[in-house]
């Protein structure tokens, strides 16, 4: 399109627009009124009368709501009394119902207890603490005199397993071990071997769930006897590794043989029976309620002149209700210390060095 084109539409379109902008212009400068027909916006009404007709009268009704308030006040602060005498009523009754019914859920436990302590006769002594509760008794049979410890483990440092010197191959007295570590009551616990000028703990040994030397399977009349996680004594013959890991034990060691078992009495392989026949002794056992039972039986020698045959022993936890029984290393190793003392008569004149020692902590 030419130039001359262009400039002629331009014209045109701006001719045509000159109409309307003269209207907006016009518009814009002049005073114009703008009528609306009636009824396109709706009439208020301001007078007095329609006022008074909404409103009511303010200081009559303030009065009429002051005291609808205070009724309502009233009556709301009886019921919420009421409901505090009912929540209070309601919160005493069931810390009656709770208390009740724990002290009948642990009637039970106490009955029991209450039988398997009466077999054992009258405690010498006894120490219960938020960790333990151990209770110590005297005993007299016809060949021997023996000792029992009766324990009821209630946190899991009551009770641990200690090397001697706190060290793999060293060796120390239970009194010693009770002194180092703080303890108030020891007993030896597994059997050992002697090789470099060490002392060495027999076959599996456990301490803080590993194993001091690897694990052996159970061999010849062995056993392996500890505490698990939850505080129950764990003990028998294991073939292999896995067996004994999926009992999370915490530390245990060996000897032989098992005495009882789920209340059976085993068969004592012949060696035991006659190598020697009496001796001093060291046996752990448990209740069917978790506690511990420990005897420890004094004799003069290792000849066998005195002390207790194994088949006795048998014989003495079936007499005091225990579950399951292991005979701990004896002889000049049986080691009994309560409080600080020697409670038994050491076979040796001394106590015997030993590499493990079972502790009890206040």
């Amino acid at each position: 399109m030419s130039n001359n084109s262009v400039r002629y539409l331009n014209r045109t379109l701006l001719l045509a627009c000159t109409p309307f902008l003269g209207m907006l212009v016009w518009l814009l400068f002049s005073d114009v009124a703008v009528v609306m027909g009636e009824g396109a916006f709706p009439k208020f009404e301001s007078s007095a009368s329609a006022t008074e007709e909404q409103v009511p009268q303010p200081a009559a009704k303030a009065v009429e709501g002051l005291s609808k308030a205070q009724d309502t006040a009233a009556e709301t602060s009886q019921s919420i009394k009421k409901q505090i005498k009912l929540y209070t009523q309601t919160n005493e009754e069931m810390k009656q119902i709770v208390n009740k019914a724990t002290t009948q859920a642990k009637r039970p436990y106490e009955i029991y207890d209450r039988i398997i302590t009466s077999k054992l006769g009258k405690p010498s002594g006894t120490i219960d603490t938020s960790n333990l509760r151990a209770q110590l008794f005297y005993i007299q049979a016809d060949y021997f005199n023996a000792y029992a410890l009766k324990l009821k483990l209630k946190t899991g440092d009551a009770m641990q397993m200690a090397l001697g010197g706190d060290r793999y191959g060293g060796a120390e007295t239970t009194l010693e071990a009770v002194k180092r570590t703080g303890a108030f009551a020891g007993v030896n616990a597994g059997g050992f071997a002697d090789g470099g000028g060490k002392r060495y703990p027999l076959s599996t040994t456990m301490l803080d769930g590993e194993y001091l030397d690897g694990f052996e399977p159970t061999y010849s009349d062995l056993f392996f006897v500890g505490l698990n996680e939850s505080n129950k004594l764990i003990g028998g013959k294991f073939t292999n590794r896995q067996e004994l890991d999926n009992k999370n034990v915490k530390f245990g060691a060996s000897f032989v043989p098992v005495l009882l078992k789920n209340g059976i009495s085993t068969t004592i392989p012949p060696k035991w029976q006659s190598s020697p026949a009496r001796a001093p002794r060291t046996v752990i056992a448990n209740y069917k309620d978790d506690q511990l039972l420990i005897l420890v039986v004094d004799g003069r020698n290792e000849g066998g002149s005195s002390g207790a045959t194994l088949a006795e022993l048998q014989i003495l936890l079936h007499r005091y209700g225990a579950v399951d029984g292991y005979n701990l290393d004896g002889g000049g190793s049986s080691s009994l210390i309560w409080n600080g003392r020697i409670i038994n008569k050491p076979s040796d004149g001394q106590l015997r060095k030993l590499p493990t020692n079972f502790l009890f902590f206040k």
